[in-house]
């Protein structure tokens, strides 16, 4: 049963979109298109669901070739993605059927919104290298969309480089595709990997250089330096719901194909104490710090939490790359926990310019005595993103750091036993710098100028379907970071099995 509801859930969005791009009764009636998207979705994620609590199964698609299957598998990594992923694209359509009245183009917006929750459903139940990297370049097409939409000079310029980088990524990620198929014992992903160290047909230095493209390759889509640059362009232009999840849930692509390539084709063992390893943590901890430091310095409200997702993305990078069971699982933790926060983060935002306009956080002065349900929730899901407890934010740092502390103690360069809990460290105090400000500058501040004053005067809260998401969002932070054990168990046991 599960192999079909793995089909159904790739399918049904896929269809879903098509019919609103093409299907006239239901794309250019507004009530009617929003009715269809939100009953599509909530059997999406009933069927999501039902694959969760159906065990494992694994569907043979086609066969490329004798060695090359395209197949989906309802494994724990790929249930954990889609749960997540399901439930932040719903709740950002849910905000858009208010939201994108004001824009144009909802017809093509929400078709190609639902056509890549699909493909991503694809993604995450890939059961083979081929599989993942055939879907990981279809959410590219697709997703390309969400940034392109306003058709601005601006969004045209964002798009063509948001393209630029993931084709790049891609490509280095298909190259290590083509050194690990022939090197691995089983075309499917398989706990803890499947390299053949004992019959490689290439040497290992020259795979462990190939295994650092790869891996950089796919963290494009995850934010990190030096392939970060397409985040702080698109998310700007990008209407707030789709900025919601390219943060949110479009960045986790590339998270799993890491976490893949890392954990169910290679193993840790062939990375272990390597340069590889050493390299990709000074990426991470670099884009980390960086990331933290741009966002500090940007004015631009999206575009500074564009800044901070390159940064908070790393965490979780950070946490894949020690090698360790408990960093394992605060970086799954944290998968989680920022999905929540980033997409809560961004529906704030379009919820400030839906109903004043203002994109500038300087601009926000006394907003958040006028919107204050909406103000209140970005300052909670702000604590979540520094790490206060007991938002799940500092359940998922707490692990990450203490794997570091634990996980490097073997580490031939013993700087990164106390280097990288430092960055994170200072990382959390620059996060509380960037997004603090903006609550104080809604409660506290006054506006500057009398017409500012008089606008003010105009503005409320933005109507339930803006609201009632990000409410909910909020207090899944809170109420996962209150009990997170039932999390910590999964995530803990799947990183037992990897590790």
């Amino acid at each position: 049963m599960n192999g079909f509801l793995m089909v159904v859930a790739l399918v049904l969005p896929v269809l879903a979109g098509l019919m609103v791009g093409f299907v006239p009764q239901i794309g250019l009636h507004r009530k009617t298109r929003s009715i269809f998207v939100g009953a599509a979705l909530a059997l999406q994620c009933l069927i999501v669901v039902l694959i969760a609590l159906g065990g494992e199964k694994t569907v043979v698609i086609l066969h490329l070739s004798e060695n090359l299957p395209i197949a989906l598998r309802s494994d724990t990594l790929g249930v954990i993605f889609s749960l997540i992923m399901t439930a932040m694209w719903t709740a950002s359509a849910f905000f858009a059927f208010s939201y994108m009245t004001h824009e144009k183009n909802e017809k093509t917006y929400y078709a190609f919104f639902m056509m890549t929750l699909g493909v991503l459903m694809a993604l995450c139940f890939a059961a083979t290298l081929v599989t993942m990297y055939l879907f990981f370049e279809a959410v590219t097409l697709l997703s390309l969309e969400l940034v392109l939409h306003e058709r601005t000079k601006e969004s045209i310029a964002a798009s063509i480089k948001y393209l630029i980088y993931s084709v790049a990524g891609a490509t280095m990620g298909l190259l290590g595709i083509f050194f690990l198929v022939p090197n691995t014992t089983s075309s499917y992903f398989v706990l803890g990997g499947s390299l053949n160290v004992e019959a490689l047909t290439v040497a290992p230095s020259a795979l462990l250089g190939v295994l650092f493209l790869t891996i950089v390759g796919f963290s494009t889509k995850a934010g990190m330096f030096p392939m970060h640059g397409w985040l702080p362009t698109a998310h700007p232009v990008a209407p707030s719901p789709a900025s919601a999840v390219l943060s949110g849930v479009i960045t986790k692509a590339g998270v799993i194909c890491v976490i893949r390539v890392i954990y169910y084709s290679v193993g840790v063992e062939f990375l272990r104490g390597t340069w590889v390893q050493m390299a990709l943590l000074t990426l991470a901890t670099v884009t980390v710090f960086m990331g933290s430091m741009m966002a500090l310095n940007e004015s631009l409200l999206k575009k500074r939490l564009a800044f901070s997702s390159v940064s908070q993305v790393s965490y979780i990078l950070c946490g894949l790359f020690l090698f360790d069971r408990t960093a394992l699982t605060g970086a799954l933790l944290h998968v989680i926990f920022h999905a929540l926060i980033k997409d809560g983060l961004f529906l704030f935002a379009g919820a400030v310019i839906f109903k004043t306009g203002y994109t500038y956080v300087d601009q926000l002065k006394g907003l958040g005595r006028k919107m204050p349900v909406v103000f209140l929730c970005f300052t909670i899901l702000s604590l979540g993103l520094i790490g206060i407890p007991p938002t799940g934010g500092f359940i998922s740092k707490w692990y990450i750091a203490e794997g570091a502390i634990a996980g490097l103690s073997h580490f031939p360069v013993p700087v990164f036993t106390w280097l990288v809990p430092a960055i994170l460290l200072i990382s959390a105090l620059l996060t509380a710098g960037y997004l603090l400000p903006v609550s104080i500058t809604g409660f506290f501040s006054q506006p500057d100028e009398e017409a500012s004053q008089a606008k003010l005067n105009e503005v409320c809260e933005p109507c339930r379907l803006m609201t009632v998401p990000l409410i909910i969002l909020t207090l899944a932070v809170v109420f996962l970071g209150v009990f997170p054990n039932l999390m910590i168990d999964i995530f803990d046991s799947l990183a037992a099995l990897l590790v």
